[in-house]
């Protein structure tokens, strides 16, 4: 039995070191609510919900808002807009994340809602800012339309229809190619969101997500140069099969 007990104390004694040589080196797994932008759990489906605003800020191209539903106080962010005090709003159902830490905004959340859109109170659905989350590619044109050869292909180029069908090859690559903005979304997650067709490929694969510093207007021709990344995915239900990222962006 004395053996026995000796061998406990010094796997015991041996798991001790371990755990201090992994929290000297930075290894160890950090305490909840102080993870850097992330969440120390599982991100979990919520259900809708409104209510009043009663505290609001913005902060690394989000707007966070804590809104009284009468039954209680939520949290919930989505991408930046103008809110107010005492605005009604309406949270959709979105991905609840528990012991969340804002490195932007340094401060903890114990849950928080991260939604595509915070919809005022009387405004329309279809006209929140959330086409860049997890869409079908094609369903966000905004009424600018693009016919069937209006786009001139870029020289040594690429088409929307090229790379939807080579992605495989062409992922982790950079990707010249022309074509129209049928819509822009500026500042979320601190980068500025375009949708580009140029009149090729079919329902799914004719309208590429593009991430850029440049501000372009809605209707705009341009010629792009960036990196094609494939299943992206950016955590908080924004994932993506097929995105061009950090753009460089000349308007013609």
């Amino acid at each position: 039995m004395k053996k026995r007990n000796l061998i406990s104390v010094r796997i015991m004694f041996a798991m001790l070191i371990f755990l201090g040589c992994q929290f000297i080196s930075g290894k160890a797994d950090a305490q909840p609510g102080r993870t850097g932008e992330q969440a120390t759990s599982p991100a979990s489906a919520g259900q809708q919900m409104s209510g009043t605003v009663v505290e609001t800020m913005d902060s690394g191209g989000y707007t966070y808002v804590q809104v009284d539903t009468g039954s209680q106080k939520i949290w919930a962010a989505g991408p930046q807009k103008k809110i107010q005090f005492g605005d009604k709003v309406i949270i959709p159902s979105g991905m609840s994340l528990q012991n969340f830490h804002s490195k932007s905004l340094n401060r903890d959340f114990s849950s928080i809602y991260f939604v595509g859109a915070i919809i005022k109170e009387g405004e329309s659905t279809g006209s929140a800012p959330s086409d860049h989350a997890a869409k079908s590619p094609g369903m966000t044109s905004a009424n600018v339309e693009v016919k069937a050869g209006s786009i001139k292909k870029a020289e040594g180029g690429e088409t929307v229809g090229d790379i939807f069908k080579n992605k495989t090859s062409l992922s982790g690559k950079k990707v010249t190619l022309r074509g129209k903005v049928v819509k822009f979304t500026p500042q979320v997650m601190g980068k500025n969101w375009i949708h580009l067709q140029d009149g090729t490929g079919s329902q799914g694969s004719n309208d590429l997500t593009v991430t850029t510093a440049a501000e372009v207007a809605k209707g705009a021709t341009v010629l792009l140069t960036g990196q094609l990344a494939v299943d992206k995915d950016f955590g908080y239900g924004y994932n993506y099969d097929v995105i061009v990222e950090d753009a460089q962006i000349k308007v013609e």
